[in-house]
């Protein structure tokens, strides 16, 4: 059970469990990701490695923004954002990430398919923040906006390729 300092006017105790409960799975999916990133970053190989391995770095850049941002509203809405490895670990829904070295392509792939969850559980954070609450929404708009863009570089570098 989520405990709450204070709620924010006009956001009831409930609405406000809901909505931080919804964050903090949201904070664990961007700092999952930006640790993944960076993991593909360092690791992929192959004839397109630098183009992908310069293009990571913004995006684990705006990743670790976006955690911030989720975490700085678990706090507004007076609870305590849990951003440890071991709480990570212990309460995502989805599993690590295991490609190892490998060629852009196969990494590329695979990040594919972690944009894929997230961005799916990012619309569903956004369907609940837009029954409870315009500024979670906006917040969740916005980044789920960022990552579909993301998204689309992968698949950029993905299309026509034969690897």
């Amino acid at each position: 059970m989520t405990d709450l300092a204070y709620t924010i006017p006009g956001l009831g105790t409930d609405d406000s469990i809901r909505l931080v409960e919804s964050l903090q799975d949201r904070l664990h999916a961007m700092n999952d990701l930006h640790l993944t990133l960076k993991h593909a970053h360092w690791n992929v190989t192959g004839p397109r490695f630098i183009a992908v391995h310069e293009m990571l770095d913004p995006e684990v850049e705006q990743v670790r923004g976006y955690a911030d941002d989720l975490a700085e509203r678990i706090a507004q809405l007076g609870a305590s954002p849990a951003g440890t490895p071991g709480r990570l670990v212990a309460e995502r829904s989805w599993t690590d990430y295991t490609l190892g070295k490998a060629d852009t392509q196969e990494h590329l792939r695979a990040l594919n398919e972690v944009y894929d969850g997230i961005i799916a559980s990012n619309r569903k954070a956004i369907t609940l923040a837009g029954e409870l609450d315009p500024m979670t929404e906006d917040i969740l708009v916005e980044q789920t906006r960022g990552l579909e863009k993301f998204q689309w570089f992968i698949r950029a570098h993905l299309e026509g390729s034969q690897a």
